[in-house]
């Protein structure tokens, strides 16, 4: 397989609006204090597949993301790695790996936020439904306890897939948090109800008493609630792009 043209598309077009908004994701995710150094990667689905993707290039920070910077690459091109621009190689393995297996994956976001990646590190890191925001995954995520290492090849992007399967999300042992949804606005909701659910479940657990966790009825009702409002992640995307266009458009270019 030969890699994709790098060649950026004309701004009115489609695939223009989907590196706009996967570049605003990398901006809010400074503002949300989610980035970790010049480490973790977002990537977006462009072909129907899912199997051309953009994503992030090698070590650059979250601050400085533009459109025109962002990726284009082939999951099914084994020569990505052996090019100058080549990316980071545990983004290319995860990333790569689950954009050639998981269709449904379109953008998938993956960071070490501090209270996602403090539950990940406990025995225990499952989301007990004590609130709204933690019943909001409840019965819904998948969990990778057997994390080996920085991820270095496409074989461990694989084995990621089979643990997300049909799910959005997953709690990454020892490691981080995946999400994956259909578009940007949908990942960055998830990601933004997932980091203040695990807020809330390390500050319970952080009072030594016991948690009030709601029964399976009433924490399955209320995860089923959270769907009337699917349309809200779309305009909590757009009011924090409007944000960003005071501060710093440059995103955009």
């Amino acid at each position: 397989m030969t890699n994709v043209t790098q060649l950026k598309p004309a701004r009115d077009s489609e695939e223009w609006q989907l590196r706009v908004d996967l570049a605003a994701a990398f901006r809010l995710a400074v503002e949300m204090n989610w980035h970790e150094s010049v480490g973790n990667h977002f990537s977006l689905a462009v072909s129907a597949d899912g199997k051309q993707f953009l994503m992030n290039p090698k070590w650059r920070h979250f601050s400085t993301i533009r459109a025109s910077d962002l990726q284009l690459l082939n999951a099914d091109d084994d020569a990505t790695m052996s090019r100058p621009d080549a990316p980071d190689c545990s983004a290319w393995a995860i990333h790569g790996g689950i954009h050639a297996s998981v269709a449904h994956a379109r953008c998938l976001l993956h960071l070490h936020p501090p209270y996602c990646t403090a539950l990940a590190a406990l025995d225990d890191p499952d989301f007990k439904p004590i609130d709204q925001n933690t019943a909001r995954f409840y019965n819904r995520i998948a969990v990778d306890k057997d994390y080996g290492g920085i991820a270095e090849g496409k074989d461990e992007g694989r084995r990621l897939a089979r643990i997300l399967g049909n799910r959005s999300t997953m709690m990454m042992g020892n490691h981080g948090v995946l999400v994956a949804a259909p578009t940007v606005a949908e990942a960055w909701e998830h990601m933004y109800f997932l980091e203040r659910a695990a807020q809330t479940m390390i500050l319970a657990y952080s009072t030594g008493q016991k948690l009030n966790v709601m029964s399976p009825e009433l924490a399955e009702k209320t995860a089923r609630g959270w769907e009337d409002y699917s349309d809200s992640a779309f305009a909590h995307f757009e009011q924090l792009k409007l944000q960003l266009d005071k501060k710093d458009p440059s995103y955009k270019e």
